[in-house]
């Protein structure tokens, strides 16, 4: 009866090694081909690189030098050259009541919600450095550039 079931042991190793040996060989071969496309796109890759910055060199002669303002310049409000642009709380407050908005449709118009609103007027938080040039140029919207504003985000 031992000899039976050693035997019997002995088969089934057989037969799993077998089985795995033939899984093994697919998951080989499906490697070897994704290591192949890969090598490729780098290739690919490395071929494109030089033509985008020849691209990107082209546009930069062809853009005037005005155009090429960053975005943290570009959406800041008008201040004199080498000043600094601060978010205080008590100015978004200031503004908000000079527009006559309440916080809900301050938060609207900055595309926020109405408790960042209220944190940022109370000094709980301040914005977010992307997010602290469109506040700043919103504060120095007039009164029917800021309502129209609203309206159309409303709509």
């Amino acid at each position: 009866m031992t000899n039976f079931a050693t035997s019997l042991k002995q088969e089934i190793s057989r037969v799993a090694r077998k089985e795995m040996r033939n899984e093994m060989t697919a998951l080989r071969k499906n490697a070897a081909d994704q290591k192949a496309q890969i090598s490729g796109l780098k290739k690919q890759l490395a071929a494109i690189q030089p033509q985008l910055r020849a691209m990107a060199k082209a546009i930069a002669k062809v853009t005037p030098a005005a155009e090429q303002v960053p975005e943290d310049e570009a959406s800041s409000t008008r201040l004199k050259p080498g000043r600094k642009v601060v978010f205080t709380p008590e100015r978004l407050q200031e503004a908000r009541k000079r527009l006559g908005f309440t916080q809900a449709q301050m938060s609207t118009l900055l595309g926020v919600s109405s408790l960042t609103i209220s944190k940022w007027e109370t000094g709980q938080a301040a914005p977010r450095p992307k997010r602290t040039g469109l506040v700043l140029e919103t504060l120095a919207l007039g009164k029917r550039a800021a309502l129209a504003r609203l309206e159309s985000q409303v709509a």
